[in-house]
């Protein structure tokens, strides 16, 4: 019971999102041995294969061996099925297998699902000590659960439970490139072999204590986290690994386990490095690598090669995304999309992507995204050739002078915008006006100001003026958003313009595009119906000038607490509604998002927070406003589209919220 309040375990709590309310439950069982003899044996066993999926009796044991002996990876286990070296257990105590076997049977009948089991040999006996749902990788996830439908176990609809959001992430991540990795062998780079515990491919520095992992980390370092074999006080030092590597250990030891159930690249079993952990350095095949220098680990071959890899994109990304392999060329890939598709079968929520770039919406509509539901134009002025012109605008001191600044820029968004029409086809694409206050184009350090005061034209003292003049005391409540637009209308103007001139200009090709105008940071009913008249007006000059129309909807970005209050008054005018949910969580908390890593570790430490409330929706006090928000919108207008595009529509906790509320789409 004591082991509740433990350092270890309140970190594995705050990692898996555990409440501390919940305390902990006591097993208490007769014991047996299995360590009396040679006809004795301790073992871990999973009913298929938990890296692959595979149907597959899996597991390993340890003869003469008491069971946190397996998952402590002291000792390097034995197989139990037969490999040919005759050590397995199906080679040496046969009965004792059969009767494993057919226990296997059993509780993968029974429960439906893949099974790890621990089990007991006492003087030739089996004894099964526990079962449970088996940790697994998410390619494992996925193909279990298919099996599982196909074998009429579970129905598609159960399956989609099994498989966590986050495992979908694994069958994305990288892996090394065939060609490099094969010229990095014929270089004398492999140091050794071991078994393939995690997914994907990771490179970083090389670590030999979880502390040091984690000060690396927190450097901004990739890591690679080394240990002879990890326990549960390294919790911390794994979270902040891209890869973890140990010496001993099988694929049921801890490292193993932790990591599948992390979607952690790991490698385990590696008996060929020698760690010498007080100098932190690792032998193996007369190369050493200290403390600091890059490793490359491959958790899908075992392989762990010194010095530096590139990686390249999963099997899913290269049939999704880049067209380089057909889908019947990869199972993963053929998993995947029949599991998102039972999913289609049954969701309500709409999916969209946010993205700013024709590439960003090729990548969005090649996973299924139904839209953009944002698109940030502020991302598309700091390119290089542009941020001349936008600070050409904002130095200008007449509003014609920025009309004559920004025409240069109306081009470059116009295509911009064809581009990504183009991409996402007859699908809606919402754009938000600019919304950054202008010192954020300008340059604060004492070069950059030099460079760009000589590329402007201008004297140093007269740009330094102007950010000094431009800076403001709290920016994010500052002069920004919908109030750059009102005191600044020709920034809008622009900009509304290349959108409506870009969607004329695709439909006439050929193109159906849903061009969707978000104003952001509106708190007040007149500040949207202002700078929605003017939008309309641009839409009705663009459509006489080029002599065809587009639909197009004008809507608003819910991210001040009073607009959420007045959503009825603006629902009125608004077509649409966006709740930004990172601006509506800072200004409901008070919290600044770039300054609360000062404080946050202290209050999840302490319980004052569950959770981060810019990760995961805190649904008691802005999931309120969001609710409120929306009821009230529709009251207003009952077909009211709402949908929410913060860094929260990407959270599967904070959208089975917004699928409560009755969203219709979430923006990830």
């Amino acid at each position: 019971f004591q082991s509740w309040d433990n350092e270890r375990a309140r970190s594995y709590r705050r990692l898996n999102h555990i409440p501390e309310s919940w305390g902990t439950a006591v097993t208490v069982q007769a014991m047996v041995f299995g360590n009396l003899g040679d006809d004795c044996a301790t073992g871990v066993a999973f009913t298929r294969n938990p890296a692959t999926g595979e149907k597959s009796f899996y597991g390993e044991l340890l003869p003469k061996a008491q069971g946190e002996d397996v998952v402590a990876g002291i000792r390097t286990p034995h197989p139990i099925s037969a490999t040919g070296r005759g050590d397995s257990l199906e080679e040496t105590m046969p009965s004792v297998y059969g009767k494993l076997l057919r226990v296997r049977t059993a509780l993968e009948k029974n429960f439906r699902d893949m099974q790890d089991i621990e089990f007991t040999i006492e003087s030739g006996k089996l004894y099964i000590l526990q079962t449970r749902n088996g940790k697994r990788t998410g390619f494992a996830a996925v193909k279990i659960a298919c099996d599982f439908v196909d074998e009429k176990r579970i129905s598609r609809k159960e399956a989609l439970t099994r498989v966590d959001p986050e495992q979908l992430s694994q069958l994305l991540a990288p892996v090394f490139p065939i060609a490099e990795k094969e010229e990095a062998v014929a270089e004398g780079r492999l140091l050794a072999r071991g078994l393939p515990a995690g997914p994907g491919a990771a490179c970083g520095r090389a670590a030999f204590s979880a502390e040091r992992a984690v000060e690396m980390a927190q450097r901004g370092d990739p890591v690679i986290l080394i240990r002879a074999e990890t326990s549960p006080e390294d919790i911390l030092g794994m979270a902040a690994s891209k890869g973890i590597l140990t010496s001993r250990g099988g694929m049921t030891s801890h490292a193993a386990v932790v990591a599948r159930g992390m979607g952690k690249c790991c490698v385990v079993g590696c008996g060929e490095i020698t760690i010498d952990p007080r100098y932190a350095r690792l032998m193996s095949r007369g190369q050493t690598v200290s403390e600091g220098d890059f490793l490359s680990v491959d958790g899908t071959t075992g392989e762990v090669l010194s010095g530096k890899l590139s990686t390249r994109p999963s099997e899913v990304i290269q049939v999704a995304v880049e067209g380089k392999l057909k889908p019947s060329d990869s199972l993963i890939y053929r998993q995947f999309a029949r599991l998102l598709g039972w999913a289609d079968e049954v969701r309500t929520l709409g999916v969209r992507a946010n993205a700013d770039t024709p590439r960003d919406a090729h990548v969005a509509r090649a996973f299924g995204a139904e839209g953009i539901g944002l698109c940030r134009t502020e991302h598309m002025f700091f390119e290089e050739e542009r941020i001349t012109a936008v600070r050409e605008m904002i130095l200008s001191e007449t509003p014609e002078e920025r009309k004559k600044a920004l025409t240069k820029i109306l081009p470059m968004q116009r295509g911009d915008f064809a581009g990504i029409f183009r991409e996402m086809r007859d699908l809606p694409v919402t754009v938000r006006l600019l919304d950054p206050p202008l010192h954020e184009f300008l340059p604060r350090e004492p070069k950059a100001l030099a460079a760009t005061a000589k590329e402007m034209g201008v004297s140093v003292e007269v740009l330094k003026g102007k950010v000094e003049g431009l800076s403001e005391a709290n920016p994010m409540l500052g002069h920004r958003g919908c109030r750059l637009g009102l005191t600044h209308p020709e920034i809008y103007e622009i900009q509304v313009r290349a959108i409506f001139e870009a969607a004329v200009d695709v439909a006439r090709s050929g193109g159906r595009p849903i061009p969707e105008i978000m104003i952001p940071l509106v708190g007040t009913v007149a500040e949207f119906t202002v700078l929605r008249d003017m939008t309309d007006r641009i839409a009705r000059d663009v459509f006489r000038e080029k002599g065809r129309r587009v639909p197009y909807l004008v809507g608003t970005m819910i991210e001040i607490p009073r607009a959420a209050l007045l959503a009825a008054e603006i629902g009125a005018e608004a077509e649409f509604f966006s709740f930004g949910t990172n601006d509506l969580t800072q200004m409901t908390f008070g919290y600044s998002r770039d300054d609360i890593g000062s404080f946050l570790p202290h209050y999840l430490e302490a319980g004052i927070l569950p959770n981060d409330p810019f990760a995961s929706i805190d649904v008691e006090g802005v999931g309120q406003l969001v609710a409120l928000g929306t009821s009230r919108g529709r009251s207003a207008r009952a077909k009211l589209k709402v949908g929410v595009c913060g860094e929260h529509g990407g959270d599967p906790a904070s959208i089975a919220f917004f699928h409560r509320t009755g969203l219709d789409y979430v923006s990830c």
